[in-house]
């Protein structure tokens, strides 16, 4: 018996060798595909950043390179030459994306979850109706005189905060997330008397953290990437604008100073344009990159669950 089992063990030896080996050639192979695809994503930022710190007249002269050329800080001087502007854009940016990001959750959240509910005796007319405000739009004029005569928002941050809350997309999203539940938890708790808002407070919202993460990374970053509103209903009577806003209008006054100036005899080499849009894209993305990390692994998750439920 026991020199039946030492051959059997002989015998699978070889397999069990090659099955290792395919394994290493498949994380090699995973390992190289997975590091090249993070330096052609690392690149572009990279350059951005270089070309951020160096001359104008260097990147007329040689390109973009990846390593500063005739290193300077103008770009960044240029930016920050009203410090209380620069520091009230980022306040009023992450004041609007943090609380938009958390009522957006909270009304989402609570939206997905009714629209779930079997229960429910008008989810499906209230989804459908949803589902067409995604199709069809009624236009730019009714929506700025929506949120201009009819809500009177104008020079209000509500005209930024209010229109980016929910999205069908994320409802769906939501919905879908919500979808992978068992009915049976909210079964469980009606039947130890918890009300609706218990149920949901306590055995759902657990459950979402994957779908929360996903989808307040997605309000936050719109809130964050949001001039157009700004562009439309914000005045010179507010004095902090968002950030977005404020470095557009930051790059349309040095070019604008570029052009008027441009037939005269000053010398307009010097001032920025290229070097300048480099630098407003690292102070626009940097922190929001610096977020991604800790919410990636429940961006990833929520991804998946949203994608492959139907």
């Amino acid at each position: 018996m026991t020199e039946k089992i030492t051959l059997t063990s002989e015998h699978n030896h070889p397999t069990k060798i090659k099955k290792d080996s395919s394994l290493i050639v498949i994380n090699i192979i995973t390992y190289i595909t997975v590091t090249l695809f993070c330096i052609c994503c690392i690149i572009p930022f990279w350059l951005i950043i270089a070309s951020s710190f160096s001359t104008e007249e260097a990147i007329r002269r040689s390109g973009f390179t990846l390593w500063p050329t005739d290193f300077t800080l103008f770009s960044y001087e240029l930016l920050f030459k009203s410090p209380d502007q620069m520091i009230g854009a980022y306040i009023v940016t992450i004041l609007l994306a943090v609380v938009g990001t958390a009522i957006g959750l909270f009304i989402i959240s609570m939206t997905g979850y009714a629209l779930q509910r079997k229960d429910f005796p008008y989810r499906n007319g209230i989804m459908f109706y949803i589902y067409f405000t995604s199709l069809f739009s009624a236009g730019l004029v009714p929506f700025y005189l929506l949120i201009v005569q009819t809500l009177n928002l104008r020079d209000s941050y509500l005209a930024i905060l209010l229109p980016l809350l929910m999205s069908p997309w994320l409802i769906v999203l939501m919905k879908n997330f919500v979808k992978a539940i068992p009915h049976e938890i909210t079964e469980s708790g009606k039947i130890d008397g918890a009300g609706d808002f218990k149920i949901f407070y306590a055995l759902i919202l657990p459950s979402l953290k994957p779908a929360l993460a996903t989808i307040g990374l997605f309000l936050a970053l719109s809130y964050w990437n949001e001039w157009y509103y700004s562009s439309l209903f914000l005045t010179s009577k507010v004095e902090y604008r968002p950030l977005q806003y404020h470095l557009y209008k930051v790059i349309n006054e040095v070019s604008s100073l570029k052009n008027s100036i441009a037939g005269s005899n000053v010398v307009i080499e010097d001032l920025p344009g290229e070097t300048l849009k480099m630098a407003t894209a690292v102070v626009a993305t940097g922190p929001i990159i610096l977020l991604y990390p800790f919410v990636q692994k429940y961006f990833v998750a929520g991804l998946t669950v949203g994608a492959v439920k139907g």
